[in-house]
């Protein structure tokens, strides 16, 4: 991701993905992106901050798994549990004061078990203090182009308040993570894990009853609601899903808001995987049109996209697909270079917001001759 979306997604209008006709839920904010090209295919008060509860933990993990890929940290490191994580209340690993712990296991403490003792273990050891974890958090979310996230924690806990985030951002993160770092997404699927002979089960129920289903994080606070952030692949097509503001009053027991959380994660999801499809637009060195060049041996030049564009949209949308013609960069004049960028071509359809990619010179065009110029300026007279 790199703060940049692909290329192909380099403009959506107005920013906004309108709400579908097909796609509804219960929760406050939505979101749904398409994990392959960073698309935001459908939300729902998706790019406004939101307190996100434990799926902030996802940043947390972000900047440990960080570190375990470039070599400053192993799996097999022994850290320190303080005091200060021993007393962190809220979903807990149940970590004992003065013991040290694999980051292995802390890993699986904060996937599975959504420990916040764990979190403050590991950002005590990754920035020393929590508030200087915090920090380097925020430092990693510009980084990452989280433009409506500022974090004041590891773990999410309202205490102290302004933890937040977008749907968006969470997707963004997720994608991430999910192509960044596959060699430690599988613990997000995990099951259940174990810690002081404690077995707590993954409180993202959604892995174990959606097909594909494989991760990631689910959060929980009275001011944030329920929340879940999912991901899930079937065939070659992957999909995230945020989902937060969840409100089940009528429970008491914590156990049933997370049935009915896992519940409605699944029914949109499952929505999206038959409302949405992936359509080969142009291939890569297809000639999609002409664009017209001043002082050119030419007139004009072809054009084409130097990569397959490939988008996913719902199949509704698809039936009503308009691209417009090549608008040229003002002023394009030859000598043209094979690869140049010459202009842009601008996609359309019904409930899908209109996309501009940029589009390529297939072929040079040579400045024009002086015969030609001079033969022009006759025709001009």
């Amino acid at each position: 991701m790199r703060r940049i979306l692909p290329l192909l997604v380099c403009l959506l209008a107005l920013g906004v993905m309108p709400a579908s006709a097909a796609m509804d839920t219960s929760a406050e904010h939505a979101l749904l992106m398409d994990a392959g090209t960073g698309q935001m295919l459908w939300q729902k008060d998706g790019l406004s901050a939101m307190p996100p509860a434990s799926m902030s933990k996802l940043m947390t993990l972000d900047l440990l798994f960080q570190r375990l890929a470039d070599g400053r940290m192993k799996l097999t490191d022994m850290l320190t549990v303080s005091e200060r994580a021993w007393r962190t209340g809220g979903s807990r690993m149940f970590l004992k004061v003065n013991t040290q712990v694999s980051v292995e296991d802390l890993i699986r403490g904060i996937i599975i078990q959504s420990g916040n003792d764990a979190c403050v273990v590991v950002a005590e050891s990754i920035g020393g203090t929590v508030e200087g974890f915090a920090g380097m958090m925020n430092k990693r979310a510009k980084e990452l182009g989280l433009d409506q996230s500022y974090f004041v924690n590891p773990d999410g806990m309202p205490d102290p308040p302004g933890q937040l985030m977008s749907a968006l951002d969470l997707a963004k993160l997720s994608r991430h993570l999910i192509n960044n770092f596959p060699q430690y997404y599988h613990y997000f699927s995990e099951r259940e894990f174990t810690w002081n002979n404690i077995r707590q089960p993954n409180r993202d129920l959604v892995i174990s009853t959606l097909p594909g289903a494989d991760g990631l994080k689910t959060g929980h606070t009275d001011e944030a609601g329920y929340g879940i952030t999912i991901s899930a692949k079937r065939g070659n097509q992957r999909l995230i899903l945020v989902l937060n503001g969840l409100r089940y009053p009528q429970y008491k027991n914590d156990y049933f808001p997370n049935i009915r959380r896992a519940e409605e994660a699944s029914r949109v999801m499952d929505m999206a995987f038959r409302e949405f499809r992936s359509y080969v637009i142009f291939n890569a060195g297809q000639v999609i049109g002409q664009a017209a060049v001043n002082d050119g041996a030419e007139p004009t030049v072809p054009v084409a996209l130097q990569k397959q564009l490939s988008i996913t949209m719902q199949v509704d949308s698809h039936k009503g697909l308009n691209t417009t013609l090549v608008k040229p960069l003002p002023g394009l004049t030859a000598p043209i270079a094979a690869g140049q960028r010459v202009g842009t071509v601008t996609i359309s359809a019904p409930e899908f917001p209109a996309m501009t990619v940029p589009v390529f010179a297939a072929q040079a065009v040579a400045r024009e001759s002086i015969f030609q110029r001079l033969m022009g300026l006759i025709k001009k007279k």
